[in-house]
């Protein structure tokens, strides 16, 4: 399968910001644990990396027709963008929603997410294991 892996706001800041909450493994080492997990089960895979709404909107409009499924860890977008919901509505394209820490366990405003009224499945807590669980999902 094709699939897109979009990370939202901050996750380029990984081992920077907040390591107790989110670890002190970098982006780079996420990024090649996805490379790494997507081979192993047998998937292409694209990563994209947004500090921007309107980029990530972009990315999931193209995806439409090139993409199998789409990962995403909408990261603070996650309680707030209507955007992305609605750009994920549009393309109808297979999602799993992705967040290291358990978003449920969090602040009172991290337990909403916009992204799991049209997910598939949503895994939260796992840390980097999080992203292998949603890749298996489509296998």
């Amino acid at each position: 399968m094709k699939l897109l892996v979009i990370n939202g706001p901050n996750l380029n800041m990984l081992g920077i910001r907040e390591p107790d909450i989110y670890g002190k493994q970098d982006f780079a080492s996420l990024e090649a644990y996805i490379r790494s997990s997507a081979e192993e089960l047998g998937h292409a895979v694209t990563l994209f990396q947004s500090n921007h709404e309107g980029e990530i909107v972009d990315i999931i409009q193209s995806a439409y027709g090139v993409f199998d499924g789409i990962v995403i860890n909408p990261a603070a977008y996650t309680h707030t963008s209507v955007a992305i919901l609605d750009a994920l509505k549009a393309v109808g394209i297979p999602t799993v929603e992705v967040h290291l820490s358990d978003i449920n366990e969090r602040e009172e405003f991290r337990k909403f997410s916009y992204v799991s009224m049209v997910a598939k499945k949503t895994i939260c807590g796992l840390g980097f294991e999080g992203y292998r669980k949603a890749l298996e999902y489509f296998a």
